[in-house]
């Protein structure tokens, strides 16, 4: 399973025909699903006053330091070494700490610290691993195909998998719960194929700050790479932060129920899921274009809760957007795959988590003191002008509309 000499590129067809490719397909979404269900299994301990709220905030924010932390050394390990050993280790490293959070849960609150940490390091390493492991197992005529599949397995997960962890803990104890999330991490610790890469290995390298650094430059080569990571980091800290924030406050206020809550976040999972199905199969002509006008359907979102509109605008708007975000999303992971340097690839994957994903919580914690101090209005509707804005700027950029920088 190990072996990092084996052949696993795919036959000529469909990349879902390929066992190598199922294999990555299965261990990627085992990570998904452990990456979200430790939050939901760790509200439940709340529940069962196995933890405080307080001891909860704290194991989700030392979860996202570790992430954060292990993101851009988990970039250069990866192009350092094996991506298929990068991906055993870091999933290994979340199978280990399931244990012991369940040991320390109700003990020490330092221990549980600790392995929440670590679990969060696992997550981090294993993204960009994963990233450009996709290109040493699937070919460049079907990666786009396999992005897509994998991102359908992502948004499948978040549809179901609440009501399915809110069933088992009917029967199941919490750490019960959290030990399965420790198999998941062993599912995608082992069952992931080898990649056909060979890193080159010197008898010395620099330091891990400057590969970090080399691959920051790689990434500075493709202008289509920066306008668009721009462009999805400005509507991640923007938009995402301001309707999730926002959104909770419109459906209890305005219109009286939680529903809409519900609906909303529904819809948005299901035009995410029609997208991937669609991107899975369509090949636009000038993809980057078509990415970059995906993520602007995001500010649709916004104006929906700046403007009072029937309940059912609001589900639209969630559902276009949904919709828009994976018509970015597999296109942007696809072209990364195909146009970065292979031995830098897994650096500019993970300078991509780690800004995109990264500023998310910075987003979070400023966007309700900037709601006190100017009005969910005007916070809203300058939302939706960075979402609308920032991915038209992106698109002036040349390089954007294939994006590719080859003639």
């Amino acid at each position: 399973m190990l072996d990092d000499t084996v052949q696993t590129r795919p036959e000529p067809g469909s990349a879902l025909r390929s066992t190598s490719f199922v294999r990555l397909w299965a261990g990627t979404t085992a990570s998904g699903m452990a990456t979200w269900a430790l939050p939901f299994i760790l509200g439940l301990a709340v529940l069962d006053r196995s933890l405080t709220a307080i001891e909860l905030g704290v194991l989700l924010a030392v979860r996202t330091v570790g992430f954060l932390v292990a993101v851009p050394i988990g970039g250069v390990l990866a192009d350092r070494h094996s991506r298929r050993r990068v991906v055993l280790w870091s999933g290994l490293m979340g199978a280990l700490a399931a244990p012991v959070m369940v040991f320390g849960m109700g003990r020490s609150l330092a221990l549980t610290a600790v392995a929440a940490a670590v679990m969060g390091a696992g997550q981090g390493a294993c993204r960009p691993a994963f990233q450009a492991l996709t290109a040493e197992v699937v070919a460049e005529p079907q990666r786009q195909q396999a992005n897509a599949a994998i991102t359908l397995a992502v948004r499948v997960t978040t549809l179901v998998a609440p009501s399915l962890t809110a069933l088992l803990a009917l029967v199941v104890s919490v750490p019960m719960l959290l030990l399965g999330v420790g198999g998941l991490w062993l599912a995608a610790a082992l069952v992931p194929p080898a990649g056909t890469g060979r890193p080159d290995l010197p008898v010395t390298r620099p330091g891990i700050l400057a590969e970090f650094a080399d691959g920051v430059r790689e990434a500075r080569r493709h202008p289509w790479f920066l306008a668009g990571l721009a462009a999805l980091t400005a509507v991640i800290a923007t938009g995402y932060s301001a309707t999730g924030v926002v959104l909770p406050l419109v459906s209890r206020d305005r219109y009286g129920t939680e529903a809409v809550l519900a609906a909303a976040m529904t819809a948005y999972t299901l035009g995410a899921l029609a997208g991937a199905v669609v991107i899975g199969r369509w090949r636009p002509p000038a993809p980057g274009w078509t990415a970059l006008a995906g993520l602007a359907l995001y500010g649709l979102v916004p104006l929906s809760l700046l403007l009072p509109v029937h309940p059912a605008l609001v589900v639209s708007a969630y559902v276009l957007a949904g919709l828009g975000i994976e018509l970015f999303n597999v296109p942007w992971f696809t072209a990364t795959q195909r146009e970065v340097e292979p031995t830098k690839l897994a650096r500019v994957s993970s300078l991509d988590f780690l800004l995109s994903y990264g500023l998310a919580p910075v987003g979070l914690a400023l966007i309700a003191p900037a709601i006190d101090r100017f009005g969910a209005v005007g916070v809203l509707a300058g939302c939706a002008v960075v979402c609308f804005a920032a991915p038209a700027a992106a698109a002036l950029v040349p390089s954007s509309r294939r994006f590719s920088v080859r003639p």
